[in-house]
């Protein structure tokens, strides 16, 4: 395994683990508020690529696509991510992010009209299996009244918005250097955050949150938005697509392994056929084609 294999390790291992991390953080901090100040810190960092001189370079439907990705990749994602960790257990969460692949590939084939092949569909369909499987054995409700189920369906929300995140990013990186395109939609993300994020800011009681949960908040704000984005990028241009994929079996590793040791999760039946349901289709579908050569006659 090469160092950049390891990149791309060490990015899914930031990202699973934030799942827990996140459901940690949301247990003292209010999800908008919480939110707010991933992008607060994200843009503490990313400021300085917002020079003017820059920005004028961006034509106008380039911006509307960065909006776009910004909406759903950055504020919608973040919302749905943590609203739902809240309400489900990370390990759940780790499963059901970790069928991004498959969700770009079923967006791409209805919005681009990209015709997935055959191990490409049957990855959809063990992706869309393993999300059944773990709704199907949703929790019952707890003291409010809301169950897991509602949980698990933000976090699929959270990864169609990823999803459609990805879709919009590509026409995006053959104009924009991809850590450009992190420092505008994170400055559109912090604009279309700060209504949400301003009441919950006003009425808070900052000194009943422990100092060790304001560390996460500010590891999180780091790793999710500039960390583990740099790790995956520099990685994915030395190391196959085909590969690549493969790589996302950790994420639901990692949210599985600290939720479990931080948070005292215990996986169920449910839980592993669905990991294995949707682990399966990622292998499948990062499979390479063996090209038998043609026989002479």
């Amino acid at each position: 395994m090469n160092r950049y294999s390891l990149l791309l390790i060490t990015s899914m291992l930031l990202v699973g683990s934030n799942v827990g991390i996140g459901k940690s953080i949301v247990e003292y901090v209010p999800v908008p508020l919480f939110a707010l100040l991933r992008f607060v810190i994200a843009m503490a960092v990313l400021w300085p690529l917002l020079r003017v001189a820059k920005l004028r370079r961006v034509k106008r439907d380039e911006w509307i696509n960065l909006f776009l990705q910004a909406l759903f990749g950055t504020f919608g994602f973040t919302l749905l991510m943590l609203n739902g960790v809240q309400r489900t257990s990370a390990v759940a969460a780790g499963v059901i992010t970790s069928t991004i692949p498959a969700v770009v590939a079923l967006f791409a084939w209805l919005m681009l009209k990209e015709r997935p092949n055959g191990r490409a569909l049957a990855s959809i369909a063990l992706a869309i299996a393993g999300v059944v499987v773990i709704n199907l054995a949703h929790g019952d409700p707890d003291a409010s009244g809301v169950s897991s189920f509602t949980g698990n369906l933000m976090v699929l929300g959270a990864v169609c918005c990823e999803s459609l995140y990805i879709i919009l990013s590509r026409r995006l990186t053959q104009t924009l250097a991809p850590i450009d395109i992190c420092a505008y939609t994170h400055a559109f993300g912090l604009l279309l955050m700060l209504p949400f994020g301003a009441s919950a800011l006003l009425h808070f009681n900052f000194h009943a949150v422990p100092a060790g949960i304001w560390t996460l908040v500010l590891w999180y704000g780091l790793s999710a938005s500039i960390f583990s984005f740099w790790l995956w990028m520099k990685g994915i241009r030395h190391v196959p697509g085909s590969l690549a994929g493969v790589f996302s079996a950790v994420l639901p590793i990692a949210a599985a392994i600290y939720g479990i040791v931080f948070l005292g999760e215990r996986p169920t039946l449910a839980h592993g056929i669905a990991l294995a349901c949707v682990m399966a289709g990622i292998g499948l579908a990062s499979l390479k084609v063996r090209r038998t050569p043609p026989v002479a006659s």
